[in-house]
């Protein structure tokens, strides 16, 4: 018993110890630079919506600067050396959601609706799948699709400049499209072919955007097929294990 009681203490202490060493370190996550951009981006997204119908123009500078601000923090993570398993998560989950109310509302303008819910629905399962795929593949970040047998799929992943004009163009479209709407009964395509033939600055930048949502939707249904073939090898292979 005595034996026990000194040991107690001891225990206790190493306990103690190593919880105070913990909590700097979980702290010290949360508070990486890039970590804060991301929350930052939370803010201005919430404050954009809040406003989207009694002021369009604001709604759009402050939902394009969070979407802007999604580089600036990867560019902190790389240059701190501040990269973290938990700011990637961040980071999607602030573009899924940010992405899927502007797509809610603009399914509540336009019809048919069943447009931008099937976008919605779209964007969400082809990410997930791809993020879940990731860890069931031991990969540390889904942008890893070295072996894909897709050429548009590593392209998209592999080269900055294109994926930056294929996620632009989409929320680009996005904006423009709520913008544009006159009132919440508008015809999607009424509306998007009277704009292209405007020969305006603006329908130019409608087709530019168009054309980048075209290949970005065609890369999110081949990355839900890849990722869905992950997960499916893996059952396999779990099924063959003895």
């Amino acid at each position: 018993w005595q034996q026990k009681n000194q040991s107690c203490p001891q225990t206790f202490g190493v306990v103690i110890m190593a919880s105070n060493k913990q909590r700097p370190a979980k702290l010290s996550v949360y508070l990486y630079i890039p970590n804060i951009v991301g929350y930052m981006r939370v803010v201005l997204n919430c404050i954009a919506f809040a406003v989207c119908f009694s002021n369009k123009t604001l709604f759009s500078l402050l939902y394009f600067f969070s979407f802007c601000c999604d580089a600036v923090d990867g560019w902190c993570a790389r240059k701190f050396n501040q990269v973290s398993t938990f700011g990637a998560v961040l980071d999607m989950v602030t573009d899924r959601v940010s992405t899927a109310c502007l797509l809610v509302i603009l399914s509540q303008i336009y019809r048919p609706s069943l447009v931008f819910l099937s976008l919605l629905a779209l964007d969400i399962a082809s990410h997930w799948l791809q993020m879940y795929s990731t860890f069931l593949s031991g990969k540390t970040s889904h942008k890893d699709v070295k072996d894909s047998t897709s050429w548009l799929f590593r392209l998209y992943y592999g080269n900055r400049l294109f994926m930056g004009y294929c996620c632009v163009s989409c929320e680009v479209l996005y904006i423009i499209l709520f913008l544009i709407a006159e009132n919440h009964t508008e015809n999607l395509m009424n509306v998007v072919v009277e704009s292209l033939t405007q020969f305006s600055p603006l329908s130019l930048l409608l087709a530019l955007s168009i054309f980048g949502w075209s290949i970005k939707q065609i890369i999110n249904v081949i990355q839900m097929k890849t990722a869905a073939d992950v997960c499916v090898l893996y059952d396999i292979e779990k099924q063959h294990k003895p």
